[in-house]
């Protein structure tokens, strides 16, 4: 990921390729620290405050330092004039602290990945992988963390079978998330897509879809569903702050139709985000 500009709580901007870490803190021995990362559109963040509530909670769960949220919104208004008129990536991170109790913001700039969009165009090719449904309050539910390396294990599985990308089935069968993704399938006039209840993770572009659905004519349903309801879905699709909203073309070596939903909801998604 190439940066653009990047922020630290008690320093302000920084050179990008400047150290800015501490080889003691948390987030680098053990991984513990949290993130957000959204889209911004013509130099706007969509949807901060969420991403910022969010924050404040994966923080909480996993027994950070508190978030002082002035801060990482300071930085935040710092590194974005760099992006002023065009589509970037903002993400925030909260670290676990050092020794001595020293945690560390950031906000960290970066382009929009090049292949989302021609992924977009022709349809994304996914396979379902083992993941476990994160129900106890230890496995952190709903949490995203910096402990990323069983979503990244994954996403390279993926790519070993031949798929863009992977999404996580318990051992029931039970559909629930992608690796960085919410899922989501239709058939006639409803989307179903997995419950919260499910220890996924709540996110930010999921909830705007579930805001737009109905007044393009779609009800949603929440639940816990079996692969093979999705398998059998008339179109499926992922969402997510920077990917949007990616249609399926062959899942498990399936092949998945696309439809309306996908990309009206796209359409609808960018509509909402140029408004806000």
């Amino acid at each position: 990921m190439s940066l653009i500009a990047v922020a630290v709580t008690g320093r302000g901007l920084c050179e990008p390729d400047e150290p800015v870490i501490r080889a003691d803190d948390d987030a680098v021995l053990r991984g513990r620290a949290a993130f957000e990362t959204l889209r911004v559109y013509a130099g706007r963040p969509f949807r901060l405050g969420a991403h910022l509530d969010r924050l404040e909670t994966s923080a909480s769960y996993i027994e950070l330092p508190t978030v002082p949220r002035a801060e990482i919104e300071e930085l935040a208004a710092l590194v974005l004039p760099h992006a002023s008129g065009y589509d970037a990536v903002l993400r925030l991170v909260w670290t676990g602290g050092t020794t001595d109790g020293h945690a560390t913001g950031l906000a960290l700039l970066s382009p929009i990945p090049s292949w989302i969009d021609e992924a977009r165009s022709r349809g994304v090719h996914g396979v379902s992988l083992l993941g476990v449904r994160a129900t106890a309050p230890w496995l952190l539910p709903g949490v995203k963390s910096t402990s990323y390396a069983v979503n990244i294990a994954a996403e390279a599985e993926a790519k070993r079978r031949g798929a863009d990308e992977a999404i996580f089935v318990d051992a029931d069968g039970i559909v629930l998330e992608g690796t960085v993704t919410n899922v989501w399938w239709r058939r006639h006039r409803t989307l179903f897509t997995p419950s919260l209840d499910l220890g996924i993770l709540a996110g930010v572009t999921r909830a705007a879809l579930l805001e737009l659905a109905p007044a393009l004519g779609y009800s949603v349903e929440e639940g816990a569903y079996s692969i093979g309801a999705l398998l059998g879905a008339e179109e499926a699709f992922t969402s997510s702050s920077v990917r949007e909203v990616l249609p399926w073309v062959e899942l498990d070596g399936r092949k998945v139709e696309r439809g309306p939903a996908a990309d009206e909801l796209q359409d609808a998604l960018r509509e909402l985000a140029a408004r806000t």
